[in-house]
This record gives structure tokens, C-alpha cells and sequence, in this order.
């Protein structure tokens, strides 16, 4: 802007309409510097039509959506930072692996410093706590979603196998607890002679988020306790010794196979679970969602970072766009598309997530089956007491329970010796 000033003689007159100019000239503002940011993820973040929204309003900034493996992606963030470049200027980083990451916060830009911190008290307490230090000072990411847990089912399969199928009636029937969700289980597997849940290593991964330890496999001093997931386990083992599991690797070709086919007929279901129900290719219209059996519990959510291993500008500009991807208008956005739900609480009494009828959700709300979905994750995700800690090594010792789990499943491993072969498999990935 060139501002001019009005001048006057000494006399009070004013000067000549052709006196010399006065005013002082300001320079017009820089071009912005052309920046790429490469932003990695897994599955189903939304971020497809945002990222050509985001570039259309900023043309000087090209957006590179890098989705992969869920695994492979922490695993590629993992080596990066060792090398100490090659990271995305935005890296997603789900809650399983954000104790191993936030232990190397150094790594990491502390997002207090480009003024996050407004942004806290818009967030559940528990999920903005997930990605600080201890004493609050330093924080290494601003969650995009949460996990609050329900079942997914089918209700058509539910009424011809002759059970339950309202949503009210089958939370009824599986009342408090896992109990009653296996003996409904044998109920639809006699009557059906099919599976009841796609694999156990779900129930496994939503029966320990209920425990009430507040960890999983590790303490939060990082010391394995295999007996605290004890009870968790037997749910699973009894899961499997019922005949109540398809034993589908979940995530394939196969798993989406079986949605449509109606291979199983339930799922533990956190929010984000929608999207990858409705891409499988499931008949729209057949899936609804029920509680979950016992307490609430969370499972997943994520959250955006950015990596130390960049200059000042191109930092700035990652989080330009991830406190972009933040604003209301964003979130709800994806949540109209996804499904996944926002992780600033502030969001949940917003008509968009509130009314089942809101365009923001009516047509995900239809693909299962009139479900208000905003209503009940909303609900599940306010309820749930704090997050479960996982431990920078949480990931192997999931892996090598769940490795003996599948193998009980395959009938390569006595159900009997399932227990002990499961705890001899945690201390030996645990000590390597």
C-alpha cells in the first residue's frame, strides 16, 4: 500500500497540486518462493481434493501426496531421520507409533514455536497430550482424527441367520461385555456356518484398549507386562477355539473380498474403519454400527508433523498447510468425505456432525444403513478416560502376539500353549 501525506505551507495553505512528491515509497510485496511439500500418509486421510483446494489458493506451493503401507510408512519416516534427511516436509504419524517418535522430539519441529498452542484447548485433552513432552513444552504434532470404538455389523446377516439386527437390540445383545458378543457369535456361526469377525487380531488390538491399564504390552516405564494384555488375549484365544474367526489378514484383497461377499458379519469399528468398509466394495446399505461390547475404548488416530530437516521457509509452509487442513472447514470437509472424525472436540456439537441429515455426513450415514454415525463416535471419543500409551518397541511385541494368534488360528499352535508361546514370542522380540 503507498500511503501519502497531506502537507501543508507554514501559512496553513496547502501546496501546489504539482509540488515534488513527499510521500515515502514502500516496496511491493515479495513474490512468494516457490515450495514443494511432499506430504506422507497411509489409507484414507481425505487430503486428495484439499491438497488441489490448498494449491489453487497458493500457487506458489506444490503438493506431493505420498500414501502408502501403514507400516512402510513409519518404517520410511524411521530411516530418514537416522539419515537425517529424506523425510516429507508433512509426515503423518499414527498414535501406535507416537511415543517412538516423540522420544527423538529433536527430530521433530517443536510446533509451539510457528504457534500451535492456540490450538490446545480446541483439542480432547488426551489427544493433544499424545504428541507433547511430559512438561508440555514441546510438541511434535496436531492430531488430525480419533478412533473411538463401535461394531460394525452386518444387519442383514443378522436377521437371517434369525439374531438381533436393530442397532439398539444388538448393543442390548452383547450387553456389557465380550462375553455375550462370542455367545452371540456361536448363535450366528450355527445357524450360518460362517464366520462371526474377519480376524482375531482385532479383537485382540479393541479388547486392550478397554483393560484400563492405560498402556499396551509395555508400562509407561517401558517395561514389558504381558499379564496386564492377559485378559485381552483370552478373549481372542476363545474367539478362535469358538470358530468364530474367518482368519482374513485384514487390509488386503482378500479382506475387502470378504466385505462384500459377507465373509464375516462383524468388525471392531473406530471411525476411520468407515472409509475403508465403504471402498471395499461393500453393498451399501448392509453394514450398521452398534457400541462396543464393555467399556469405550480408542483405537488409532493420527496426527501431522514436520521433521527438523529443513529451512526456515519450506517449515513454515508445512504448517501453513497443516494448520490449514485443521480449520473447521477443513476437518468437516473430511469428515464428509471419510468419515474420519476430528480430533478438536470443539467440532462435535457443529450441526454437520450432530444431524444425521446434514449433508456433511447423510450419504456415509446411508451407506450404513441410516447409522448416525457423528452422534455415536462422538459420543464414544468424549467418553474415553485418556490414551492407551504404546511404547517405542510396542509395535514388535503386536506383531509377535499376533503372529501366535494367527498361528492358533491355522491350528500350527495348541490353544492351550497359546499363552506361553505368545509371551516367550514378546520377550524374545523384546530383547532383540
Amino acid at each position: 500500500m503507498l500511503l501519502t501525506a497531506c502537507s501543508s505551507g507554514d501559512d496553513g495553505t496547502e501546496e501546489p497540486t504539482d509540488a515534488p512528491e513527499t510521500a515515502e515509497e514502500t516496496e511491493e510485496p515479495a513474490e512468494a518462493e516457490p515450495v514443494t511439500l511432499n506430504v506422507s500418509y497411509w489409507g484414507t486421510f481425505g487430503l486428495e481434493s484439499l491438497a488441489e483446494q490448498y494449491t489453487a489458493d497458493n500457487p506458489h506451493v506444490t503438493i506431493n501426496l505420498d500414501s502408502g503401507e501403514y507400516g512402510a510408512q513409519h518404517d520410511k519416516l524411521t530411516q530418514a531421520l537416522i539419515a537425517g534427511s529424506g523425510a516429507s516436509e508433512v509426515s503423518a504419524i499414527d498414535e501406535g507409533y507416537m511415543a517412538s517418535f516423540l522420544a527423538q522430539q529433536e527430530n521433530f519441529v517443536n510446533l509451539l514455536d510457528l504457534g500451535a498452542g492456540k490450538y490446545e484447548e480446541e483439542y480432547l485433552d488426551w489427544k493433544w497430550g499424545q504428541a507433547a513432552s511430559a512438561d508440555g513444552s514441546y510438541v511434535i504434532g496436531l492430531g488430525s482424527d480419533v478412533g473411538g470404538l463401535a461394531m460394525c455389523y452386518r444387519h442383514d446377516l443378522f436377521a437371517e441367520a434369525g439374531l438381533p439386527d436393530a442397532r439398539e437390540d444388538v448393543s442390548a445383545a452383547w450387553g456389557e461385555g465380550w462375553g455375550d458378543y462370542i455367545e452371540l457369535g456361536k448363535e450366528y456361526v450355527g445357524a450360518t456356518d460362517a464366520a462371526f469377525v474377519d480376524n482375531v487380531s482385532q479383537i485382540m488390538n479393541a479388547a486392550q484398549t478397554q483393560l484400563g491399564t492405560g498402556y499396551a504390552y509395555y508400562n509407561r516405564n517401558n517395561e514389558l507386562d504381558m499379564e496386564a494384555s492377559k485378559p485381552a488375549f483370552d478373549v481372542a484365544l476363545q474367539v478362535i477355539t469358538e470358530g468364530l474367526s474367518a482368519n482374513i489378514a485384514p487390509w488386503g484383497p482378500e479382506w475387502n473380498t470378504g466385505f462384500a461377499n459377507g465373509d464375516f458379519a462383524t468388525l471392531p469399528c473406530p471411525a476411520w474403519m468407515r472409509a475403508n468398509i465403504i471402498d471395499s466394495g461393500a453393498p451399501a446399505g448392509t453394514w450398521d454400527i452398534a457400541d462396543i461390547p464393555g467399556p469405550g475404548g480408542n483405537w488409532g488416530g493420527s496426527f501431522y508433523t514436520i521433521p527438523a530437516q529443513f529451512d526456515e521457509n519450506t517449515t513454515q509452509e508445512a504448517y501453513n498447510f497443516i494448520e490449514w487442513v485443521i480449520q473447521p472447514e477443513q476437518q468437516l470437509a473430511i469428515f464428509a468425505e471419510t468419515g474420519n472424525l476430528p480430533s478438536q472436540s470443539s467440532l462435535y456439537s457443529d450441526e454437520a456432525i450432530q444431524d444425521p441429515e446434514h449433508p456433511a455426513q447423510a450419504e456415509v450415514n446411508a451407506f450404513f444403513n441410516g447409522a448416525p454415525g457423528g452422534q455415536i463416535f462422538s459420543k464414544t471419543a468424549e467418553e474415553i478416560p485418556g490414551a492407551i500409551y504404546y511404547a517405542p518397541n510396542n509395535a514388535a511385541i503386536r506383531s509377535a502376539v499376533e503372529t501366535v494368534l494367527n498361528e492358533v488360528q491355522a491350528g500350527t499352535i495348541a490353544a492351550e500353549d497359546a499363552w506361553d508361546e505368545a509371551v516367550a514370542a514378546a520377550e524374545a522380540a523384546d530383547a532383540a
